[in-house]
């Protein structure tokens, strides 16, 4: 089985991870997605988001952009980080899964203000 979060703003793809306002967990098994499930993001900390993902067992992590902390801590906990998403996160999360979506490293440098990241 392979868990695959995506970060959400209204159903939609955000471009910064740590400002989404819930996250979309896809269960998958065989390629297929066998469940989805939408959670709250329970804030926007250092630290707190990528370690709260990975106690869920994620494998997988699809955004718009997202901080180099967060992106070092998914990798330190061996979890797939994909940036440069956008749109419908089942459409992408499908994508993924047939080989076709790969990440562009968008990665946020600034965090004053939301509208910079994925720039």
């Amino acid at each position: 089985m392979l868990k695959i979060v995506v970060a959400i703003d209204n159903g939609i793809i955000t471009e910064h991870f740590g400002h989404c306002d819930s996250f979309e967990v896809f269960d998958t098994e065989k390629n297929q997605i066998t469940k989805i499930e939408t959670i709250a993001n329970p804030g926007h900390r250092p630290r707190v988001l990528p370690n709260f993902l990975a106690d869920l067992g994620v494998n997988v992590v699809i955004s718009g952009g997202m901080g180099g902390g967060a992106v070092d801590i998914f990798n330190g906990r061996n979890i797939e980080v994909i940036l440069g998403a956008s749109g419908d996160a089942k459409t992408a999360v499908e994508s993924y899964l047939k080989g076709e979506l790969k990440s562009t490293e968008s990665i946020c440098q600034k965090h004053q203000y939301r509208d910079q990241c994925g720039k």
